[in-house]
């Protein structure tokens, strides 16, 4: 039903949605250019879901922080936490018919195409200033928010940066004495950890977005660009081939993936790496969602992604997307200065030492960096791959639609794969090439 549900959403919803956004006459929904203050006393806000155990922890985490800010202000917040395989489609959605919320999550590779429907307020000087100001934001981070040169369509809430989680006592028991560095050790690594129903890493090869990031990382280290120097889609170049493939073969040639991966959308890795059905995981600051399913963080490291060669430097030593949260604000709302002390509240030094320190992602605002709470091996490793061996996705309007087609083309593979269908160059090509020809449509 996962399957049937998101494939539906992407050919229907997509189709309008992200025609009228790159066409730039997504507009502001319900016509207000600039928001308005007729419903003061409530805000709508879409949360993602940070909480790889689920977005009733999400709900756990920041009720209190809401809470807060109604006493403060007297301000309600009605919040409600969106899926990550539902969020995008959601928020396209919301920016075509204007139903949207006031205050929304979006992930920071999201912002230049959002942005150029125009749905999303700007954040000019004047309303940073009304937010705290843009020095208190990470320079990295705040890159991350919109297309060079135009004022921000949101501002940085949640750093992020994938790494490796493996777990301890599965690589002692097998004599494996360190984490993988390079896919070629993943891989022979991943077949000593792999049998008697256990696999030795854990995919979620049913989230398109999930996907993308992946061929996205991997596609770097083999040098394929997925949008040339003109902006246009390269999706099916050899190299963007042989990184999707190289991806998809953890589980279709490697066998080192369960089948069942294929249909994963709503973070099930995170559960099968943390009640060791696999021993290795690759994402972004799973500590606290192990945590919820009861691994403790002494049971398991963290390492930075594999390289192809350890020697690689450059773009070939990327491993990872500049990853993060936004917090944006429709255009339309109706408690536009509401909104605005709600993105203020959200970034404060304090409010971010609390939701980075329960979600095991590393503050976006300076100040709050510097607390010794975010000095632990995970927020290390993502400072580490941040500060230098992180690559931002294409800040163009077309960059969701690359997630999307690129992300869903994956998914398609994996489940080619579960099903014992082979999977070769060439069925990778005509995959991404499917999808660079959905990109002219």
């Amino acid at each position: 039903m996962r399957t049937n549900r998101l494939r539906t959403a992407v050919g229907a919803t997509l189709a309008a949605a992200l025609t009228a956004l790159t066409a730039g006459c997504g507009g502001s929904p319900t016509g207000a250019a600039g928001g308005s203050n007729t419903n003061p006393r409530t805000l709508t806000y879409w949360a993602s879901n940070q909480a790889g155990s689920g977005i009733e922890q999400d709900k756990k985490i920041l009720a209190p922080e809401l809470a807060k800010f109604e006493r403060q202000t007297g301000i309600k917040v009605e919040l409600e936490v969106v899926p990550w395989a539902d969020l995008l489609n959601r928020v396209l959605a919301a920016a075509t018919s204007g139903q949207g919320p006031d205050v929304l999550n979006i992930g920071n590779t999201w912002s230049a195409s959002l942005q150029a429907g125009g749905s999303l307020l700007p954040f000019d000087d004047k309303t940073l200033a009304k937010v705290g100001g843009k020095d208190r934001f990470a320079p990295s981070a705040l890159a991350a928010t919109g297309a060079a040169g135009k004022d921000p369509a949101a501002v940085p809430l949640y750093s992020l940066a994938y790494g490796l989680y493996y777990n301890k006592q599965r690589f002692r028991e097998a004599g494996i004495d360190k984490p993988p560095a390079t896919w070629d050790e993943l891989a022979a690594v991943g077949k000593k950890l792999t049998g008697d129903g256990r696999y030795g890493v854990a995919l979620e090869g049913g989230n398109p977005v999930e996907n993308a990031h992946h061929a996205f990382i991997l596609g770097k280290q083999h040098g394929a660009a997925f949008f040339d120097a003109q902006g246009r889609p390269a999706f099916d170049s050899p190299a963007a081939v042989e990184a999707v493939k190289q991806y998809v073969d953890l589980m279709a040639k490697e066998k080192i993936a369960a089948p069942g991966n294929a249909e994963y959308g709503q973070n099930q890795s995170v559960k099968d790496f943390a009640t060791g059905k696999a021993a290795m995981l690759l994402w972004q600051a799973a500590g606290s969602s192990l945590k919820v399913h009861g691994m403790r963080p002494d049971a398991y490291g963290v390492a930075p992604m594999p390289l192809q060669k350890t020697a690689d430097r450059g773009d070939r030593a990327v491993t990872s997307m500049v990853a993060g949260i936004n917090l944006a604000v429709f255009r339309g709302t109706d408690n536009l200065d509401g909104a605005l002390k709600f993105v203020k509240f959200m970034t404060s030094t304090p409010e971010q030492k609390a939701l980075n320190s329960a979600y095991g992602s590393v503050p976006p605002i300076v100040e709050a960096q510097r607390d010794p709470a975010f000095a632990g091996p995970e927020q290390a490793m993502q400072r580490a791959a941040l500060d230098g061996h992180a690559a931002p996705l294409p800040q163009v309007p077309e960059e969701s639609q690359f997630e999307t087609l690129v992300g869903t083309a994956v998914k398609e593979l994996f489940a080619d794969a579960a099903a014992g269908r082979p999977v070769t160059t060439d069925s990778v090509k005509q995959r991404l090439s499917k999808a660079q020809q959905q990109m002219a449509k």
